[in-house]
């Protein structure tokens, strides 16, 4: 039986433990810096705690630092995650947490990292946070993976902040089979509308789009244009009333939460009551929203250190472990621009920049053993296998084989 609310409202606090210092003679040698840790993962949702438990489970010496700040902290489940639908999110970090916390090599802590200094031409990095119960700290690692995440930025329209998460979200797939077959705000631009109505066509019929004032020719012009010819015909079809007022303010009349559903079920119904206030006209009564909003990196460390940022996500490179432009620094989950926001893809993200990470680690260390052997940088002369066979090896481990639901495409490195 899963914990209530209650029960997992807080998330117990992982003191920091001193860390076991690196030594360079079992990497190859000298050429290579002393560290505190192998890596360090800035981020403790599903993607930091998938990277956390990949890098485990090959013993590598990693320290995971969570600000306990998650994007979908206000959502009252987490959906569409086989084998955890409907679990609360606070639970499901706790469950993961207790799990990966049996593995001897890692260390979990919530504190807040405020620089990442690379040091010889980014051999490895300086980490500096503020811990829970200590001071300012610096600790060094190899490799630096963010998992900081983006926020939503939301309208200051009063209500919709403040409700958001609980009968007001983004993402069908998320919440919106919570609220089917119910009067539904589609809140945003209007070049948004037609594209959220497709998604949302085999959940809700009844739906309003809250323009807020963006229907204006132009705009109306550009969603023609640019995104779905046509739409107004296919919204006029579904039956798609769109409200162009400016929204003054989203009062909540009812709270969707059933206290006495089972928690055993991966979703139950939640119905939610909000009414809508204009600045003329009558209010308006809606059950649940959709809002069309921007996002923003949640961090300005990816900044900080010079990462390129496009279109608001961290650019990295797929075949190489989802590395940033900022050499043996990576980018997994919803911070990054590989394409997709949601919990299965940050698994997957943090999974492969793990697999990428630790063959990485052992490539520079080979290339040092060698260094020391021959007295000078060597091509790999381990045997008939390369350390790019080996990273090949590694990957055909853990992909599963073509058609499997695991299975990530060839090799690509």
């Amino acid at each position: 039986m899963w914990f209530r609310s209650a029960l997992v409202a807080a998330l117990p606090l992982l003191s920091l433990a001193a860390p076991v210092t690196q030594d360079s003679s079992s990497r190859g040698g000298d050429a290579l810096p002393r560290t505190d840790y192998d890596a360090i993962i800035i981020g403790g949702g599903p993607s930091g705690l998938a990277a956390l438990s990949g890098l485990a489970r090959v013993r590598r010496n990693v320290l995971l630092v969570d600000s306990g700040v998650y994007r979908n902290a206000a959502t009252r489940h987490l959906h569409d995650l086989p084998g955890n639908d409907g679990q609360q999110s606070a639970y499901y970090r706790w469950v993961a947490r207790q799990s990966i916390a049996h593995y001897g090599t890692v260390t979990m802590t919530n504190g807040t990292i405020t620089k990442i200094q690379p040091e010889r031409n980014n051999t490895y990095f300086s980490v500096t946070g503020n811990y829970t119960g200590s001071h300012e700290i610096t600790y060094t690692a190899r490799k630096v993976i963010l998992g900081t995440g983006i926020r939503d930025v939301i309208p200051g329209t009063p209500g919709l902040r403040e409700n958001f998460g609980k009968g007001i979200y983004w993402c069908p797939w998320c919440d919106g089979h919570e609220h089917a077959d119910q009067a539904l705000g589609i809140v945003g631009p209007v070049t948004a509308a037609p594209g959220t109505v497709r998604e949302v066509t085999t959940l809700n019929t009844d739906i309003v789009a809250f323009t807020n004032g963006t229907a204006s020719k132009q705009t109306l012009l550009d969603a023609t244009e640019k995104s779905f010819p046509r739409w107004q015909e296919y919204m006029a079809a579904k039956k798609v009333t769109i409200d162009n007022r400016v929204m003054t303010s989203v009062e909540r009349l009812r709270d969707g939460a059933d206290p006495a559903a089972d928690p055993s079920l991966p979703t139950h119904p939640e119905h939610d009551l909000f009414r809508v206030h204009f600045a003329t006209g009558e209010p308006v009564l809606r059950n649940a929203f959709i809002i069309n909003v921007p996002t923003e990196q949640a961090s300005t460390l990816p900044k900080d250190i010079g990462a390129e940022v496009v279109g608001g996500k961290i650019k990295v490179d797929g075949t190489k472990g989802l590395v940033t432009t900022v050499p043996g620094v990576y980018a997994i989950g919803d911070a990054n621009n590989a394409g997709a926001t949601n919990i299965p893809f940050a698994l997957f993200s943090g999974k492969r920049t793990a697999v990428y990470l630790h063959v990485q680690i052992e490539r520079e260390n080979a290339d040092a053993l060698l260094a020391s052997l021959n007295g000078t940088r060597t091509e790999n002369r381990l045997g008939s296998r390369s350390i790019h066979e080996e990273a090949r090896a590694v990957w055909d481990e853990i992909n599963g084989r073509p058609g499997d639901v695991l299975y990530a495409g060839e090799f690509d490195q």
